[in-house]
């Protein structure tokens, strides 16, 4: 039981580690365990498991609050199961109230998570990106936010507390609740969806020194993207970039199906050989395994 203990912390220090690091940490997204390898594999120090990709890969919806919470832990389990690096997961706002987030919280530390964000919108909830969102009292989202932080058994897991309050009641509103959030607990900022590098750096300027910052480089949303030299300088700790490999797999896969409907067969031409695939997805390992212990 120790070794699993240890193993399952040395994740979670491990990603501490890596946000106290002088450049931003980058989280590439993963919706499922195949990404989550795949990230890995591309030589990232940490995975994002996104929860619009994971809506999307599970039921083949939009992010707005159709999951469950355990739907979610579910996938998280795989994915850090798959990858030895920290699991960066999102556990939308909790489902519940702060009563529910502590078996929230619970679950998600169950399955291995090295952290985990909540955010303060009401439920059912939506993408950040997305438009018509609400956002709960800034004082229920601190009770959220200390229930978190109690109900974690393991002091390195890191509890991220997001707000959407810019497209809501503006940016001053939302510096204000991440404030109030760091005064909860929370181990690392989140200031959903500016909509200009103007409000970023605003976002940065005032909340640098309350707690490490993240960035949400989301793909084809409200937030203009920034180069990694300019998301530096502005001292953030951790930036994610949630949906990029859902909508690489959608393009390739669209691609080939395209192909197979016109001509009859696939392109297969860009694509990883049958043993590439089976290399990449860990069967040199299994066999090694089947020598061990024939």
């Amino acid at each position: 039981m120790a070794d699993l203990l240890s193993n399952a912390r040395a994740p979670r220090a491990r990603l501490r580690e890596l946000l106290s690091g002088p450049e931003p940490l980058i989280a590439p997204g993963a919706y499922d365990a195949l990404s989550a390898r795949l990230v890995e594999q591309a030589g990232f120090g940490a995975v994002y498991m996104t929860g619009f990709g994971t809506t999307a890969s599970l039921i083949g919806r939009p992010d707005v609050g159709l999951l469950t919470g355990s739907e979610m832990v579910d996938n998280a389990r795989r994915i850090v199961a798959a990858v030895d690096v920290p699991v960066i997961a999102d556990a939308d706002t909790g489902y519940g109230n702060a009563i529910n987030v502590v078996r929230t919280v619970q679950l998600y530390e169950q399955a291995g998570v090295a952290a985990l964000q909540l955010e303060d919108q009401v439920s059912p909830k939506k993408c950040g990106h997305m438009s018509g969102k609400q956002v709960i009292p800034t004082e229920e989202m601190c009770g959220k936010i200390r229930a978190a932080v109690a109900a974690r058994r393991d002091p390195d897991l890191l509890v991220i507390a997001r707000t959407d309050a810019v497209a809501v009641s503006g940016v001053d509103d939302a510096i204000a609740r991440a404030r109030a959030f760091a005064d909860a607990g929370a181990d690392v900022l989140f200031v959903e969806a500016p909509t200009s590098e103007d409000d970023i750096a605003r976002v940065a300027e005032e909340l640098r020194g309350t707690a490490p910052l993240l960035f949400n480089w989301a793909e084809g949303g409200k937030t203009p993207g920034l180069s990694y030299e300019r998301i530096t300088e502005l001292g953030f700790s951790l930036v994610i970039y949630p949906i990029g490999t859902l909508l690489a797999a959608t393009a390739g896969m669209r691609t080939l199906l395209g192909t197979l409907k016109k001509d009859g067969v696939p392109a297969l031409d860009d694509v990883p050989t049958f043993g590439e695939f089976t290399d990449l997805i860990g069967l040199p390992e299994v066999q090694e395994l089947e020598q061990r212990f024939r």
